[in-house]
């Protein structure tokens, strides 16, 4: 089945001086979905974006937000991201003690539930959860910064990754992030992802290039 290609800017590269502005500048320029990077400062080594600046941004657009949950523990934030506007909440198997049970609260607070898998993080933590995820998120970078570069080794992931999801069924999104270039997002689309979050690829240039930013990722 060919899907078509989510593109989900990182505004972790964009303006924070701007972000209102920013959000609603990829919309208009065709982003599918706005991705939202969280880190704690202590599971990964940077302090990005909390709720209440989720809630601030839900205005700004129609799009889903893709909360991606670099924080550990994880669990006690689940109800306020959701709250602020989160579609879809993405957590680390290692954020917390019962993966299972996270994936399962997300649902009940009626968001999409994702998981994500550091470049270090075997595929395998994903067998006995699969019908629980909605979106599988393989990171190909160790997170905690943007600009990046991509981890070649990664595309081995990804095909590995489709072909699980394929044998059980799963209509799961499975989505890359860190490095994502138009020069690589060709081969990630090739090994079976369907969602690619890019930051730099997507913010360079400024707002009147964002447009012709996403379109050079989507026809990669």
């Amino acid at each position: 089945m060919v899907r078509p290609i989510i593109i989900a800017p990182s505004i972790l590269a964009s303006d924070f001086a701007r972000l209102g502005e920013e959000v609603r500048a990829i919309e208009a320029a065709g982003a599918d979905w706005v991705h939202v990077d969280v880190m704690d400062g202590h599971f990964v080594p940077n302090i990005t974006i909390g709720p209440d600046v989720v809630k601030a941004l839900r205005p700004h657009s129609s799009l889903p937000f893709d909360v991606h949950l670099m924080v550990a523990p994880v669990d006690p934030w689940l109800e306020a991201y959701r709250e602020a506007g989160a579609d879809i909440l993405t957590v680390h198997p290692e954020s917390g003690p019962h993966l299972h049970r996270t994936l399962g609260r997300i649902r009940q607070l009626g968001a999409k539930a994702g998981v994500v898998l550091n470049p270090g993080t075997p595929l395998a933590v994903l067998e006995d959860v699969i019908g629980l995820v909605d979106l599988v998120l393989l990171m190909s970078v160790n997170p905690g910064f943007g600009g990046q570069s991509f981890i070649d080794a990664t595309l081995g992931k990804i095909e590995r990754a489709r072909a699980l999801l394929d044998a059980a069924g799963s209509k799961a999104h499975l989505q890359v992030d860190g490095g994502v270039t138009a020069a690589n997002a060709g081969a990630c689309v090739a090994a079976g992802a369907d969602a690619l979050v890019a930051g730099t690829a997507v913010f360079r240039g400024g707002s009147s290039a964002y447009a012709a930013n996403i379109q050079a990722l989507k026809a990669a």
